[in-house]
């Protein structure tokens, strides 16, 4: 890097930080922190969505796999993302935008109290919040590695540098900072990109050209869709996995749907999102698919090689450009992360710990909220510092077999919750698959991993967690059923429009954990407003 890069890269953090202090302005209270008061247009949030979505993983982990198998990246990847968005937009985005518009909450967590109970909140809330911890560590741990291949900083450095400006602007802003950087940085993206993807175009003219380089010999196997540990049984589970976590079951996303003023839109919202990532990827992967060609990478799993590559292929000025891109997809999604995660520890947990919290006023949740977003974005960088050390092993591993292996047992609960074909499905449903689920995946991935030969397939290790909790959530709900009338009710306002759903006003944001239990210690559905 030289001057010109430096300067298109802090020119960025200096306009992230502007739009954190402009969204300030928008933000009184929990709700418009959180959920950005339902008033985000679907196209705006369709694109937080699909942006929310990315990190420098995808240069880093998924750069590797693209270097090492080829087309398989797209194919077992941001494929399966966009047809279970697409799936999602119908299914989960109308009824995740109702939890606002009907039942008033200000996280996608609140409305399990009515739902199931309070143990279950606070089981699939804490183990949430744990999760995501590790989960921004990864994204953190990989762009501080990309900075490292470009600037020769410390990956403790970069750690410290890309937190320090996502927590100003997404600390100060809330989701609307989010929103609004994730659509600077989605510009920032598409500039990057295509500069990127004609600058290797130009260099095919001595590998037999756009279509003929699939010959060469450095590419062999590189044009199959599924191959190595990426099969039919991982492209298959990982549809699954990713069906659930893309339309909420991380959270983020949720808040997206939340954000819109209607079911109508959140489904339009999701339908862009989807049609974004089927078509957009294409053009990131191409040049990765190409780097066999162009570089060779100094790590083993070819982590490196777009980085490298980028510094070959581009003048300085769109070399700073790509940077800013990298930058770009972790803060996009370690913000909006940050944001989903303080909603659940202010709206969900908090309230539980402490009696005062749940008298707060909305001055005083707004200043929780934005404390609870410095703490998290503080322990996430603290545990990145350890990604690359024995107990989480590389970056990849921590994304692919810690996120989508340990998300099921979380989701399932949450987003089967709000159909009616599992209104069967109570507490007891949902704090045994949640449980079993944890406990299948720790069974799979060391117990049972250590004493197979070659260890289990890495298809299974992030599928056999998710199936089990599944199986047991939809069994429990048949042989026990726990669907009380006011359960009923909750499912039925979720599933049907009303007039407040179209209002697009913000919602009054109820008494944390939400609800007033009768004599005979129900929730009152119809304290929900």
């Amino acid at each position: 890097m030289n001057g010109l890069d430096w300067s298109v890269l802090i020119g960025y953090f200096a306009v992230m930080v502007a739009i954190g202090l402009w969204s300030h302005k928008r933000v009184d209270n929990v709700s418009d922190f959180f959920t950005a008061g339902g008033k985000m247009p679907w196209w705006l949030s369709g694109i937080s969505h699909h942006m929310s979505g990315y990190s420098a993983v995808m240069f880093t982990g998924y750069a590797g796999i693209a270097y090492t198998y080829g087309v398989t990246s797209f194919v077992t990847w941001s494929f399966p993302i966009a047809l279970g968005i697409a799936i999602g937009s119908k299914l989960f985005a109308p009824r995740i935008n109702r939890l606002r518009s009907r039942l008033h909450v200000a996280s996608p967590l609140e409305y399990l109290k009515n739902r199931y109970n309070l143990p279950t909140q606070q089981a699939l809330a804490w183990s949430g919040m744990l999760l995501k911890i590790v989960d921004v560590a990864a994204k953190w741990a990989a762009i501080a590695t990309l900075l490292s291949v470009f600037t020769g900083i410390s990956l403790n450095q970069g750690i410290l540098i890309t937190g320090v400006v996502t927590g100003i602007y997404c600390t100060i802003g809330g989701l609307w900072a989010d929103a609004l950087t994730e659509l600077g940085q989605f510009v920032i993206q598409l500039l990057a990109g295509v500069a990127m993807f004609v600058a290797v175009v130009m260099k095919l003219g001595d590998h037999g050209g756009f279509f003929g380089v699939w010959d060469e010999p450095e590419l062999q196997g590189h044009g199959e869709p599924l191959v190595g540990p990426y099969g039919t049984v991982f492209l298959l589970a990982f549809l699954f996995i990713k069906l659930f976590e893309y339309n909420g079951g991380m959270l983020n996303q949720a808040q997206r749907y939340m954000a819109t003023s209607n079911a109508r839109e959140a489904e339009r919202s999701a339908r862009l999102s989807a049609v974004l990532w089927l078509v957009w990827p294409l053009v990131l992967f191409f040049p990765m698919w190409m780097s066999p060609l162009l570089v060779e990478s100094q790590k083993a799993d070819g982590s490196d090689s777009y980085a490298l590559m980028t510094e070959q292929l581009l003048p300085h000025g769109l070399l700073g450009l790509v940077i800013v891109g990298f930058f770009s997809h972790t803060m996009a999604m370690c913000s909006s992360d940050a944001n989903a995660i303080a909603a659940v520890f202010t709206r969900d947990v908090a309230p539980v710990l402490s009696a005062r919290a749940r008298g707060w006023s909305e001055r005083a949740g707004l200043l929780a909220a934005r404390l609870a977003t410095v703490v998290f974005l503080g322990l996430s960088m603290a545990v990145a510092t350890q990604v690359d050390s024995p107990t989480f092993k590389d970056i990849i591993t921590v994304v692919i077999k810690w996120v989508a292996g340990l998300m099921g047992p979380i989701a399932i609960p949450m987003m089967l919750g709000l159909l009616r074909p599992f209104r069967r499905s109570g507490p007891t449903a949902a704090l045994t698959s949640w449980a079993l689920g944890l406990l299948a995946f720790w069974l799979v991935n060391y117990p049972i991993n250590w004493n197979v030969e070659g260890g289990v397939p890495l298809e299974y290790q992030v599928s056999i967690p998710l199936a089990v909790s599944l199986v047991l959530y939809v069994l429990i709900g048949f042989l026990k059923p726990e669907d009380t009338p006011e359960r009923l009710a909750i499912i039925e306002r979720v599933n049907t429009d009303g007039d407040d759903d179209a209002s697009g006003a913000a919602a009054a944001v109820p008494a944390p954990a939400g609800g007033v239990e009768d004599a005979a210690g129900r929730t009152r559905v119809g304290d929900q407003g």
